[in-house]
């Protein structure tokens, strides 16, 4: 062990820790090499460097590319924390150095994306207009991981029950509840009361199998003695959200205010239909232990203020 600590404290490289994220995102020596404008032999010279460091074998090579071991997969998320809180500082010595607000990095859901953080974004150019926010849309799966591992800051979302977790800090903000919607010229835009029986006759546009909402949604049918919609595509993204409901004719189901927010916009008609399914409020969550930078709270406070304001 005392071993292990020397080396990941005193011998390994940001160079070696650049190797591993990349070995493990292409699987391969020579897109690697590539990708880090070298040699093939020169990666394969740091990678037994480390493995010799360590005394472990962290990639196991064949003629297909390569695969990480237990101990590489282990070694990769190091990597990729470090790799992240050294972004993280030199973009704020930069900012600092340059005069700029800096940089913040949001992981966001479709239910906060095009209202609440794009009004709050709005009022903290307004604070700090040279600052820059990194926005990356996903679900929880795909998030929480990267918040945990530094590759965000900030998650903004529905702050699902079953994802808390001890190194997890949530502020809930407000419940947000769920509309169907379809195109604004779609025929059940102009009827004056849509039922259940209508969306599980056509193309439905639904989360993901592992998300809890499809559950919910899916009981909806099942309680109006109806299947779920034969005819279904699964997504947690708004664009493909947007796209099918728009070049498919189908329906989605969203949060209120998204719904509302792209009625307006005239791309959007929100159906007359109750959608009575419990949800998760709407909040924010951060690491335990890893206090916001200067510029993420100001922005967090923005988002306090326009969920206050609704």
């Amino acid at each position: 062990m005392a071993s292990i600590d020397r080396v990941l404290r005193s011998n390994i490289k940001l160079r070696h820790l650049q190797l591993l994220v990349a070995l493990d995102q292409f699987r391969h020596l020579g897109r690697t090499a590539e990708f880090m404008a070298v040699s093939q032999p020169a990666v394969s010279k740091m990678l037994t460097e480390v493995e010799s460091m360590l005394g472990s074998t962290l990639f196991e090579r064949s003629t297909r590319g390569t695969e990480p071991t237990s101990a590489g997969r282990s070694l990769v998320r190091f990597a990729r924390s470090v790799l992240a809180d050294f972004e993280r500082t030199r973009g704020e010595i930069a900012a600092v150095e340059s005069g700029a607000a800096g940089r913040t990095r949001v992981g966001s859901m479709v239910v906060t994306l095009p209202v609440l953080l794009a009004q709050a974004v709005a009022q903290f150019k307004q604070l700090a207009p040279g600052a820059t926010v990194l926005v990356e849309e996903g679900d929880l799966t795909q998030l929480l991981p990267k918040l945990r591992l530094g590759e965000i800051d900030l998650f903004v979302g529905r702050l699902e029950p079953g994802y808390a977790a001890p190194d997890l800090v949530t502020e809930k903000l407000f419940n947000e509840p769920m509309v169907a919607v379809v195109g604004s010229g779609h025929p059940l835009s102009r009827k004056k009361q849509t039922t259940w029986a209508d969306l599980a006759a056509m193309p439905c546009v639904l989360p993901p199998p592992w998300a809890s909402l499809r559950v919910k949604l899916e009981q909806q049918f099942f309680k109006h003695k109806l299947q779920p919609p034969a005819d279904i595509i699964e997504t947690a993204s708004f664009l493909a959200i947007s796209t099918f409901v728009q070049q498919r004719g189908a329906a989605a189901f969203v949060a209120r205010s998204v719904g509302e927010h792209f009625e307006r916009e005239g791309l959007f008609k929100v159906l007359k239909l109750p959608v009575p399914v419990d949800l998760p409020p709407v909040g924010l969550i951060t690491v335990r232990g890893r206090p916001p930078t200067r510029i993420t709270e100001q922005l967090m406070e923005c988002l306090r203020r326009v969920a206050a304001e609704r």
